[in-house]
């Protein structure tokens, strides 16, 4: 004899007690293979929002390092004459708050969440041991070098290195 409930068929046979979960699971548009190559392409590092930035900073003479793995965090851009790192966060992965970019997927939800929030909040700790050890910190937000906006943000960055 079985009893359905949610899914998860309840049994009892000549083993014993057994249960056999039965999970309904959003069916993919992409098969198992071709989601994997597209998650692949994501890229970390010298994505064109941080390309757009280290282009501007080399053309006014500044010089710098990338990806310093001695620092918390792992700073996109670190400028060691100024003791500054600079941050450049795609505005979904990082979730930045009243953002048009940063959309919560309506699939896997409770997952995107979990992987988001753990970004901030690994974030706000790379942020606060570098602050601790002198440093200064300047965050950008990709959508703060759309076309629309870039000379603004560029200009402010500028100030901010001076």
């Amino acid at each position: 004899m079985s009893i359905y409930w949610r899914n998860i068929v309840f049994g009892r046979g000549g083993e014993g007690l057994w249960i056999s979960a039965n999970f309904v699971t959003m069916a993919d548009v992409h098969d198992k293979a071709t989601r994997s190559y597209n998650m692949s392409r994501i890229k970390g590092k010298d994505t064109k929002p941080e390309m757009l930035v280290r282009k501007f900073l080399h053309a006014n003479g500044f010089r710098y390092r990338l990806h310093v793995k001695d620092l918390p965090g792992k700073p996109d851009i670190v400028l060691p004459k100024y003791k500054t790192v600079i941050f450049v966060h795609g505005c979904f992965w990082h979730g930045h708050e009243g953002c048009k970019y940063f959309v919560v997927p309506k699939t896997k939800t409770d997952w995107w969440l979990n992987k988001i929030n753990g970004n901030i909040t690994n974030d706000q700790k790379a942020v606060s041991a570098l602050e601790k050890d002198g440093w200064k910190i300047i965050t950008l937000w990709e959508c703060e070098l759309k076309p629309a906006t870039i000379e603004n943000t560029l200009k402010s960055l500028l100030k901010a290195l001076q």
